[in-house]
């Protein structure tokens, strides 16, 4: 047995034990740095750390609080928050006094999350401020086994019998933990790996959302699979933005427990640009929009500079995918990362005039970032790959604790998700659909049997309704969604998302795209523009003032935007082709439910919203 296999094996029952080992070996390293913003309410946040022992203190006082409230093991309790340290302190509270935690996107409605919670039976709920407490106290007559509700930031929040603040808690915790100081030892040592840790409600495309029942073995095999792949390392620093109520946010926190690095922790979306160069991560995670958003406000930057300035862009750009290219391809058959002499020259001027500003802009010292949730756009990703940004694409799910697909470091293959993690088995089915089978597959959708048995089957494998393609040497390419693909009437299968992907590389004014073409005779999109980037397209041409509808109705930005529709349709297969497309009055959203928090494309939503535009599109043409 190798090594890797030993650690993984031997892994013990659950991620608080590893978090009681970590606090134990490097109880004085820093865990987790975090922004206070500034007193004034002006200038720059002040950035604060917490060492491993300081987080232990503050996590055993809130498990020792939800103890005295009552939370007896497997219990569930419920956290709405934005991704910030005391989501993180919470979640490890949780964990430690044996509760499971029931994650809550705090976009959520009041109607969802008041489902959620019943749902998963949670009776205390962690509420990040008054808007979110707001929530469940219009719901609580719904909500008869909800006891308690703590709130984070306790300002306009009017505490009682029912409602408390975080500090409350851990003073009550404190004072427990004083009369018995082993009480969380002797709670997380009770701790199996088949006792529920995580409820994760799947943002459905259609209907009530999923709880995914993840037990504390998933998250001890994600935290040991993580170290085993040595893509990170104790010295590492993580910027973690993500929402922590998103499986791929939450298993980043696993691998940090294991390997003892810093994480510096602000899920402010409008933060990232600011932070970056405060915090010089050395790895972090994103999803796809954030990169294209990157690319996008790079472009259209260099665009404004003037026609000289752009030139030099896109020829940077071009030598950049280049490059990628060539080195990953010369990597894959010889193990060096080489280029041809004229091209290493032109990326070494293209680095001094382009490349070395957008390191720069992300903090200078990143190593690599990881990229998941929805497919990157290959060209894109060679675009960051040859400007000296690796993103190394991964893929999970929900129900396989988000990590089951990671790029192999130095070896990372831009377009795929790289080589399953040690302990993951794949294979492919006869209609191409990718099943995965390992520990860090769920335990089941809670309380939905017959849901369950639809995915997974009872010698473990589960059906994660994606398609996919393995490599000789194991690499997997997502192709789409087993859901997503459609036949148009002409008799020609359609992956819609390849598509997409293809468009968002060429046009840097898009945000989101949707092909559609299911039973119909020829494809048409509906497109809607990042407003940044075409508010600043605006004022250069002649639509300064204009709001973001108006400019997106202007005929002279339909026509700019048929011209790179026209330059995708010339790589596309005939049958794939965009013959019509409508621009969107506004851009689609999570409030409006056209995308999920984690900004997957709900597509019935989006077609049903806009059942006009995409009619209005075949009216008059004869389908087959």
């Amino acid at each position: 047995m190798s090594d890797t296999q030993t650690l993984i094996e031997n892994r013990p029952p659950s991620v608080a034990t590893l978090f009681l080992e970590r606090v134990s070996a490097t109880p004085d390293a820093e865990a987790y740095r975090y922004p206070v913003p500034a007193a004034s309410g002006e200038g720059p946040d002040e950035w604060k750390s917490l060492s491993w022992g300081q987080t232990a203190e503050r996590v055993y006082a809130i498990a020792a609080g939800l103890i005295e409230l009552g939370v007896e093991p497997e219990q569930r309790v419920a956290l709405s928050s934005s991704t910030r340290i005391e989501w993180i302190l919470a979640d490890l509270g949780i964990l430690c006094a044996g509760a499971a935690t029931t994650t809550v996107y705090p976009q959520t409605n009041a109607d969802e999350s008041a489902f959620i919670v019943s749902d998963s039976d949670s009776r205390v709920l962690f509420a990040e401020n008054a808007e979110q407490l707001a929530k469940a106290q219009e719901k609580r007559a719904e909500l008869p086994d909800l006891h308690h509700v703590v709130v984070f930031d306790a300002e306009g929040v009017e505490t009682g019998d029912w409602v408390l603040t975080l500090a409350e808690l851990e003073a009550r915790g404190a004072a427990r933990l004083e009369k018995d100081p082993d009480l969380i030892k002797e709670k997380v040592g009770a701790l199996t790996k088949d006792q529920l840790a995580t409820l994760i409600y799947t943002s459905g495309t259609t209907g009530r959302p999923k709880g995914v029942r993840l037990p504390h073995d998933n998250w001890a095999y994600m935290a040991k699979a993580i170290a085993a792949t040595g893509l990170i390392s104790s010295e590492d620093v993580q910027y973690l933005w993500l929402p922590l109520a998103h499986v791929f946010g939450k298993v980043l926190t696993s691998g940090q427990i294991e390997v003892g690095h810093v994480t510096a922790v602000d899920g402010r979306v409008d933060k990232i640009i600011e932070n970056l160069p405060v915090v010089q991560p050395t790895y972090m995670a994103a999803v796809p929009r954030i990169f294209e958003k990157v690319y996008n406000g790079i472009a259209n930057k260099a665009r404004a500079g003037g026609g000289a300035k752009y030139k030099i862009f896109q020829w940077a750009a071009g030598v950049a995918r280049e490059y990628a290219k060539v080195t990953q391809d010369n990597f894959r058959r010889t193990g060096t990362a080489s280029a041809p002499f004229a091209l290493e020259a032109k990326h070494k001027v293209a680095d001094a005039l382009v490349y070395a500003k957008i390191r720069e802009a992300f903090g200078g010292k990143l190593r690599a970032c990881v990229s998941g949730s929805v497919a990157l756009a290959p060209e894109i990703g060679f675009f960051f790959a040859g400007a000296g940004i690796h993103i190394l694409e991964g893929y999970g799910l929900t129900e396989s604790s988000a990590a089951s697909f990671v790029n192999p470091g130095e070896a990372y293959r831009t377009g795929t998700v790289g080589k399953p993690l040690p302990g993951t088995e794949v294979r492919i089915a006869e209609d191409g659909e990718i099943l995965l089978r390992g520990p860090g597959i769920m335990e089941g959708y809670h309380g939905l049997p017959e849901k369950t048995a639809e995915v997974l089957e009872a010698d473990g494998w589960f059906h994660t309704g994606d398609i996919g393609e393995l490599s000789p040497d194991g690499y997997l390419r997502i192709t789409d969604r087993k859901k997503d693909l459609f036949k148009t009437s002409g008799g020609k299968y359609i992956a819609p998302t390849e598509v997409e992907g293809q468009f968002k590389s060429v046009c840097p004014y898009v945000s989101n795209i949707l092909v559609h073409g299911a039973d119909r005779n020829f494809c048409t999109a509906l497109i809607a523009l990042d407003e940044v980037s075409i508010l600043g397209w605006a004022k250069e041409n002649g639509l300064d003032g204009k709001s973001y509808a108006e400019v997106v109705a202007a005929p002279v930005t339909v026509e700019m935007i048929d011209g790179y529709v026209k330059q995708l349709n010339e790589g596309l297969q005939r049958w794939q082709t965009i013959k019509k497309f409508r621009l969107l009055p506004r851009d689609l959203d999570v409030e409006h439910g056209e995308i999920t928090p984690s900004l997957k494309l709900k597509r019935p939503v989006v077609e049903r919203e806009y059942k006009h535009l995409i009619e209005e599109m075949y009216a008059g043409t004869r389908e087959k």
